[in-house]
């Protein structure tokens, strides 16, 4: 059976090959961060960001068991402040929305720094380059999220970059990914 992690992946993995630069800007528990970490290789890059202390020294032991090339940076700050850390150009970029698994579920992504984070990591992208969101809409603030995420995503020029919404049609406040790319016209910068 197919699940949207692995879909995902079949979408980034295109993207993603030996000697890239990607971020990881929701952390976590440090999964997207390990797969990225092991696709890019030595010769790449990730960054990868979160606020919590915890998913920081999850992600970071999580590397270091599965012996990851030291490619990785771990950002203890917000998403939307990627601009301070990232004056580079990325080839693919994974948010992975709602709160920290085994972590305290009252902290989770915000629209408000969700959306900026989102505009400002399409201008750092390749033309040509990906993003993934994944959106849980099974709380409030993920619901409201997704949507306003997934209305700002309709408004852009489809000459720029296209926008595609995946979830599975029979389940209720399923999760959801939006996969992003930027067309081989993209010149970079405010779209």
């Amino acid at each position: 059976m197919l699940s949207l992690r692995n879909t995902q992946k079949s979408f980034l993995a295109e993207h993603v090959k030996e000697g890239c630069t990607v971020a990881d800007f929701t952390m976590g528990n440090g999964h997207d961060t390990l797969w990225l970490s092991k696709r890019v290789g030595e010769s790449g890059k990730v960054y990868a960001f979160d606020i919590q202390d915890q998913a920081l020294e999850n992600t970071k032991a999580l590397l270091e068991k599965e012996g990851c090339p030291e490619n990785y940076r771990l950002i203890k700050a917000s998403h939307h402040l990627l601009l301070d850390y990232i004056d580079e150009p990325l080839d693919a970029g994974v948010f992975n929305l709602g709160f920290l698994p085994g972590g305290d579920k009252s902290l989770t992504t915000l629209r408000t720094t969700t959306l900026p984070a989102i505009e400002r990591a399409l201008t750092v992208i390749k033309p040509g380059g990906c993003l993934i969101v994944a959106v849980y809409p099974g709380h409030e603030e993920g619901r409201l999220e997704g949507e306003l995420i997934c209305e700002t995503l309709a408004a852009y020029d489809q000459r720029m970059l296209s926008a595609y919404r995946f979830n599975v049609l029979n389940a209720a406040d399923c999760p959801y990914f939006i996969y992003i790319e930027l067309n081989e016209k993209y010149k970079g910068g405010a779209l």
